[in-house]
């Protein structure tokens, strides 16, 4: 196991780009994008902070083998500050922890989310990305991380369940948060010509039944060196760098460094909100 290294650096301010990993349906390998794009991204050079936004079922810190002496519980009961709960990998990636089998965090309410996401505006490191691997499924939590990020990202899988809770999660995002534009990645692909298809499917039905914009990301294709790699608590960037999987994780990172990221706020709750008015960050308080 990673022994886990405290961040104490001081914040140089400027616009993050905030992007939600999600997908609705769990059995997507929504994690295992979010962990092994945000170390693509550090390994890139850029300064990156993995959040795990399953915040009563974490699985971050364990796919990472990371073992943490705090989680986000802490933040919210008060006794430690977000800062003192961030982990560094052997990459350079930040992370922050959440809880596992805390039914408690699990069931917090918006003020508790958003006292979370305000949190983050007063984050010490110079942090140019947010990655959040956020819950399955259309909790609360999901809903409210996902509408606090600037980018989210679809992560689909070539299966009727899959598409059905993607187009959900969409639609639910789109009508109640006015979330109105979504990356899709395809992920286990088997080859390019089945993501595209599958997008195309998923593409079909939103243009049809709902007012959003969708985009194709990608496909990280299929590859028995995944699982292996989860097994092993390493990510398949540093346990297979040369495979096809994670070859197409570093190709994705070189997409995302090309995103536009919004450089003024939205109107809504946003994570590093305070940053995009290029503004000191005030210190908040997490609610208890």
């Amino acid at each position: 196991m990673q022994r886990p290294e405290l961040v104490g650096k001081q914040f140089v301010k400027g616009a993050v780009q905030v992007i939600a990993v999600t997908g609705g349906k769990g059995g997507t390998g929504k994690t295992t994008v979010a962990v092994n794009l945000a170390t693509a991204l550090a390994q890139a050079g850029r300064r990156v902070l993995l959040l795990d936004g399953d915040l009563g079922l974490a699985s971050v810190d364990v796919l990472l083998g990371l073992t943490p002496t705090h989680t986000l519980e802490q933040v919210v009961s008060g006794e430690v500050r977000l800062e003192e709960i961030v982990l560094r990998t052997a990459d350079g990636l930040n992370v922050i922890p959440a809880a596992s089998g805390v039914a408690r965090m699990a069931r917090l309410g918006a003020a508790e989310h958003a006292a979370i996401v305000r949190a983050f505006a007063a984050l010490p490191g110079e942090h140019e990305i947010l990655v959040i691997d956020t819950a399955p499924g259309l909790h609360a939590a999901v809903l409210d991380f996902c509408q606090a990020a600037q980018q989210q990202l679809i992560v689909l899988r070539n299966e009727p369940a899959s598409l059905t809770d993607a187009y959900a999660l969409i639609k639910v995002l789109s009508r109640e948060r006015h979330v109105r534009q979504f990356r899709v990645l395809v992920n286990m692909a088997r080859n390019g010509a089945e993501a595209q298809n599958l997008f195309l499917r998923l593409q079909r039905v939103t243009d049809r039944y709902l007012d959003v914009a969708l985009e194709f990301a990608g496909e990280i294709p299929e590859d028995g060196d995944v699982p292996q790699a989860v097994r092993a608590q390493r990510t398949v960037l540093a346990a297979y760098p040369g495979g096809p999987a994670a070859r197409a994780y570093r190709r994705l990172a070189r997409d995302v460094q090309r995103w536009t990221a919004p450089q003024q706020p939205s109107g809504r709750l946003e994570f590093f909100f305070e940053r995009l008015l290029a503004r000191p960050a005030a210190q908040l308080q997490v609610i208890k």
